[in-house]
């Protein structure tokens, strides 16, 4: 497997001339001009230029001609390239869904079928011809849960299977809608498992056993023919 490698954008040192030049282009509702940037922050027109061109150079700011319809040279117009940066709250947008769910009637059968269809989408998924046996479903499994963040552990006990889940990713949600929380990443498992045809499959999730483990049960399954 072949990774590419995308080259960032370059930061702005934060309070230089070029991230006055950068926060404009950002403001704008629409594209400058090298005289518009010039007149709107005091720089002269070359220092105006040459800021606008290192912006583009790393990335920051892109360059287009302005659409004429008459005879003439055009415009260049700059403008801010990419997202505005600032805060993401994912950890709010989390709790708002948790909390959306949880007000649902039947709420934890809902959470662990939407678990069970991301763990379908997520997993390797087995070839036609090709069957999974309980080690390598255990493998498969592994890996979607350690590419989430869980930092799983697979053991062997006198009951079968466990993984225990020594991270939680959702850990400040999870504390505060338990049942939701763990049934999705319960279905989680279990539709990772389904989707390999695994001989196993996850009968339960005990959350928080100790302060940073929660502990999953695998037992074995029969596989209709």
């Amino acid at each position: 497997m072949t990774t590419t490698l995308v080259d960032e954008p370059t930061p702005v040192p934060t309070g230089s001339r070029r991230e006055e030049v950068l926060g404009l282009l950002r403001t704008s509702e629409q594209p400058l001009s090298a005289a518009e940037v010039a007149e709107a922050t005091g720089l002269h027109l070359n220092t105006a230029r040459f800021h606008l061109d290192g912006l583009v150079e790393d990335q920051l700011a892109e360059r287009t001609s302005e659409p004429r319809e008459q005879p003439g040279r055009p415009r260049i117009l700059y403008s801010a390239h990419g997202p505005v940066p600032g805060p993401r709250s994912y950890a709010l947008l989390a709790e708002m869904l948790t909390g959306l769910v949880a007000s649902l009637q039947d709420a934890g059968p809902a959470a662990v079928e939407a678990g069970r269809a991301w763990g379908r989408h997520l997993v390797e998924r087995a070839a036609p011809s090709e069957r999974v046996d309980k080690a390598e479903a255990i493998r498969r499994l592994n890996r979607v849960l350690d590419s989430i963040g869980f930092q799983p552990e697979v053991r062997t006990t006198k009951k079968g299977t466990e993984v225990c889940l020594h991270h939680c990713p959702f850990r400040e949600v999870a504390e505060r809608h338990t049942d939701v929380v763990c049934a999705i990443h319960l279905g989680l498992m279990q539709g990772a498992l389904e989707e390999v045809q695994a001989p196993l499959e996850a009968t339960s999730l005990e959350p928080f056993v100790a302060a940073n483990l929660c502990v999953a049960q695998l037992q074995s399954r029969k596989l209709s023919r």
